[in-house]
């Protein structure tokens, strides 16, 4: 079987030759950069400067070469322009403040504070205010709050739409190339299209508008959602409307080539519990995301994933009755969340893509030994019976030992009957 199969395989609930694998299909399926050029080192591919092909988590571009390493299944195709407006493109290199030369497109400006901060400006231009900043011990950037303060009475739901219409023909374009450049890889086609996260609180702050208007503080925004329900809802109801016209112009354009479609981002979990009631994810969530889920699964053979972090499994068969195929990053680690659990309760209706090890503890912090044998114990857990795409729990960080990770790609291809890889 190839990738793709073994995708297909997996998000139908059946079993495959292996269990499937992604890194760096999505932005929250991803490898930090630093930890790319450590595995390829590690591996002994060339040593050249790693593109970074998502600037805001400095996630790094898993190429085919170390695609083949880790036997990864997937290829993941992503918006014209990234996070901060402005296109992957005319790669030019640039030292990080930890020291690494990477590639980055060329509108990738930057300005140093006098602390040594990185500051990072919306579509690369450094005379509108900076919409993020990498601390000068960090290793990727948070967003710069550019809110104005709060009228309520002059809040108009049109100004948190500002990154939302019509797709231009220039971004049809873009989709139908990157679909006619990997259809033929043998690798599963994850899509990114946009405009489906309804509250991602990584989205919120919208990096890429020089001058945002509307709520984009993030408390200020979870608070709307208790506060400001009506405005919420407004601004849903457009969004949704428009991203229902794209992503119709978008099939005409791509067709069935892609095997599973990253719907929504938006974390509803802590490490213990919840950030709404179920009450307000049926009120306030479920209808947008039903809406979404039904022209996909009316019009298309895609399956749709939901990525949130945290303790959702109060959650999860509501993500189901919404239409979503897939669940990422199945914290593990949070508050019942427990792989047993999940499997049993509802891995005949949903797809687990992650959970295969912990990335708070286990993977940094532990032993080769003990990553082993924890990628080894979720596997013959999730695996039973198909529905399992082996990740980590969200992105690997910047400063996980290289051994680790080696131990993780080893220990899955000795569940799954490969090679370790040399």
């Amino acid at each position: 079987m190839n990738g793709k199969q073994r995708i297909e395989s997996a998000l139908s609930h059946r079993t495959s030759d292996r269990i499937p694998v992604d890194f760096g299909g999505t932005a929250v399926t991803g490898i930090h950069v630093l930890a790319v050029a450590k595995l390829r080192e590690y591996f002994g591919l060339e040593k050249r400067p790693v593109k970074v092909v998502e600037p805001y988590q400095m996630l790094g571009e898993v190429d085919d070469e170390l695609k083949d390493i880790i036997a990864v299944d997937t290829v993941g195709i992503t918006p014209r322009n990234n996070m901060f407006g402005f296109p992957n493109e005319n790669w030019k290199e640039f030292r990080m403040p930890w020291g690494q030369v990477v590639l980055v497109p060329k509108k990738f400006n930057t300005t140093r504070e006098p602390d040594g901060s990185l500051l990072l400006y919306p579509e690369g231009d450094i005379s509108a205010p900076a919409s993020a900043k990498m601390p000068a011990t960090g290793y990727f950037f948070d967003a710069i709050i550019r809110q104005e303060p709060i009228d309520d009475s002059r809040l108009n739901p049109e100004d948190n739409l500002q990154e939302f219409g019509p797709i231009t023909e220039e971004d049809l374009r873009h989709w139908k190339a990157e679909v006619e450049k990997h259809k033929s890889s043998g690798r599963a086609i994850i899509a990114t299209f946009g405009g489906t996260a309804f509250g991602d609180i990584a989205l919120v702050p919208a990096l890429q508008l020089k001058h945002p208007k509307g709520i984009r503080d993030i408390a200020e925004w979870y608070m709307s959602t208790l506060i400001r329900q009506d405005y919420i809802h407004a601004v849903f109801e457009r969004q949704c409307e428009i991203a229902l016209k794209n992503l119709a112009s978008i099939f005409t354009a791509v067709g069935n080539e892609v095997q599973a479609v990253f719907v929504c981002g938006t974390d509803l979990g802590t490490q213990s519990s919840q950030f709404c009631s179920e009450e307000t994810f049926k009120e306030l969530y479920a209808p947008y995301y039903r809406h979404i889920n039904n022209w996909i699964h009316q019009n298309t053979t895609w399956k749709s994933m939901k990525h949130s972090c945290g303790a959702v499994e109060p959650f999860i068969k509501h993500f189901i009755d919404s239409g979503f195929d897939i669940l990422n990053p199945v914290q593990i680690s949070a508050a019942g969340m427990k792989p047993r659990r999940l499997k049993d309760s509802y891995g005949d209706r949903i797809v687990f893509w992650g959970g295969g090890v912990d990335t708070q503890k286990v993977l940094p912090f532990g032993s080769p030994s003990q990553v082993e044998a924890q990628v080894i114990e979720n596997c013959e857990v999730f695996a039973k019976g198909g529905g399992f795409v082996f990740n980590t729990v969200h992105n690997i960080q910047a400063n996980v030992p290289v051994e680790n990770i080696a131990a993780m790609i080893n220990a899955l291809k000795k569940f799954n009957g490969q090679q370790p890889a040399d």
